[in-house]
């Protein structure tokens, strides 16, 4: 049983598998390969020069497995909700998990499949978002969403701090309290 799983490792759900898989939870993110950052060139990122978008992939996945989060390469085909929580089906395998973030980028099929409310984008390109809370939250208790998705900005910077707020608001609901992740130099 997974605390979080995250559906998409661009940089939203890169982000949130950080945040959770530092926190301390139990995470898995299952990813298709087939996000649209790796395709792009970034000159806009806060704290980077320039980057390209299947390096800038490449070390959120680092920094989420260094923190324990597990990767899984499948497409997720269903989900079913469970006794306590849900069950993600990929063709192969069936994973059980509290919580599911959802950070499909501009995808929105497999949510309207599992009866996730969807309105108009209003980003250029963006003809379907998921319909969530200022949290994250969707009409599914449990189902969270964040990034384009979601509603924000296609921006990298944009995307990968809501997955790092949602992730947050999903952590501070499992912990009971509002959680806080804040390093110091050593």
């Amino acid at each position: 049983m997974y605390d979080i799983t995250i559906i998409g490792i661009g940089p939203a759900g890169g982000s949130a598998a950080l945040f959770a898989a530092k926190a301390g939870k139990k995470v898995l993110v299952i990813d298709n390969d087939k996000s649209v950052t790796k395709r792009a060139w970034l000159e806009n990122h806060y704290g980077v020069m320039e980057i390209s978008g299947p390096e800038l992939v490449e070390i959120g996945k680092k920094q989420a497995a260094k923190f324990g989060a597990e990767l899984v390469e499948a497409t997720v085909e269903n989900i079913e909700k469970a006794e306590t929580g849900f069950t993600i089906q990929t063709a192969d395998q069936n994973f059980e998990t509290k919580h599911i973030i959802v950070a499909t980028g501009m995808l929105t099929d497999l949510a309207e499949k599992v009866g996730l409310h969807t309105k108009p984008g209003t980003e250029p390109r963006i003809k379907t978002i998921l319909d969530v809370d200022a949290n994250g939250k969707t009409n599914i208790d449990g189902i969270w969403a964040a990034g384009t998705v979601a509603g924000v900005s296609m921006h990298t910077i944009i995307t990968a701090g809501d997955g790092a707020k949602v992730a947050i608001n999903v952590i501070s609901e499992l912990n009971g309290e509002r959680y806080v992740d804040h390093d110091m130099i050593k």
